[in-house]
């Protein structure tokens, strides 16, 4: 929050604290940090996710933002109790989504579909952006794509080489601008970044070295049963391989050896990472989502050494808490919206 990020992307799944619950207990905390936190189509149902987007986007000031996930591990959905195939979970966030964002803009919403049926679903309380929070999303399949060209303000690649990138986002914009739409472009990368190329690059070494090849081999089997096609792609840049991990200039797979989804990193002194950070700009991406090992730390570091070297747009939230916030007043029969909300004033 202070250093001057734009936010911060909350994690889900079962390997992951609840994004909403810390998000929640984050927002008081801070002033500025927005909070990128997941829906799960098939987990929520979308006029429930509304109402906790609209709650935590008033409670927060506007700044919550909505990471739409659909889900590639088949296991791990199974355990939460979600049995379709890959492209039933594209249909069902397709449904998901127009009943979601329909309610979010005031809509009352009847709607039946293949996977939801909704009458008279409504939002009493509204959220803090109009029409709803931005809403990110990733996915490399034909259905991915196509749900993102629809309904998604930014779509999201994982750090795959900048000439894969630009293919893939002439690919969405293209079918974004067939729907008659705009889509902004994000990347969800790591970065090892320290005083020297030499110094960044024997960190990166160190992070693996204590990895035997029997964790790498059973890393690749858990990565091997999802049917997602972004996570196929990048399990491809490296093959369960070390030996050639420098996958395109200063971007490296290492990471991607033992962990799933985000598998690369940027890896270099300050002005070499900011090289290529600015290398993805041009091509389009406008959004970069970073961590690193151990994530304060690189947070801390690649604050005050990248930081100041990039070109940074994102206002300062500054916000008036008067606006669509809480307390709104008793509804009427607990059915209809307060007809003079009472906004807070500070």
């Amino acid at each position: 929050d202070a250093i001057g990020y734009y936010g911060a992307l909350l994690p889900t799944g079962r390997s992951c604290e609840d994004s909403w619950v810390v998000a929640s207990a984050l927002a008081p905390l801070t002033q500025r940090l927005r909070f990128l936190v997941a829906v799960r189509p098939g987990l929520q149902s979308p006029t429930l996710a509304a109402r906790m987007t609209s709650t935590l986007d008033r409670i927060s000031g506007g700044r919550l933002l909505i990471n739409v996930v659909t889900g590639g591990d088949p296991v791990e959905n199974k355990g939460d109790g979600i049995f379709l195939s890959h492209d039933e979970r594209y249909e069902v966030t397709r449904e998901f989504l127009d009943i979601y964002k329909a309610v979010l803009r005031g809509e009352t919403v009847a709607f039946a579909g293949k996977h939801f049926r909704i009458e008279d679903g409504r939002l009493l309380f509204p959220p803090v952006q109009t029409p709803h929070p931005p809403l990110y999303f990733g996915g490399s399949s034909d259905a991915g794509n196509a749900v993102a060209a629809e309904q998604i303000d930014k779509y999201l690649t994982w750090g795959e080489p900048p000439a894969d990138v630009a293919a893939k986002i002439a690919h969405v914009r293209g079918l974004a601008e067939k729907a008659g739409r705009q889509v902004t472009f994000g990347i969800r990368l790591h970065v090892i970044v320290r005083e020297t190329n030499d110094e960044a690059w024997a960190d990166a070494d160190r992070l693996i070295s204590r990895l035997d090849d029997n964790t790498i081999t059973e890393a690749q089997k858990v990565f091997a049963r999802m049917d997602s096609v972004g996570q196929s792609r990048m399990s491809r840049l490296h093959g369960g391989r070390r030996d050639k991990l420098e996958i395109s200039p200063n971007l490296w797979a290492g990471v991607g050896l033992v962990r799933g989804g985000a598998g690369t990193a940027l890896v270099g002194d300050a002005a070499t990472v900011a090289e290529r950070i600015e290398e993805y700009r041009r091509i389009g991406i406008d959004s970069f989502i970073l961590s690193g090992y151990p994530h304060l730390e690189e947070a801390y570091r690649f604050g005050e050494l990248v930081l100041p070297l990039l070109p940074l747009d994102h206002e300062i939230s500054t916000r008036p808490t008067a606006v669509n916030m809480g307390p709104f007043g008793e509804t009427v029969a607990g059915d209809h919206r307060p007809s003079a909300p009472r906004a807070s004033q500070s």
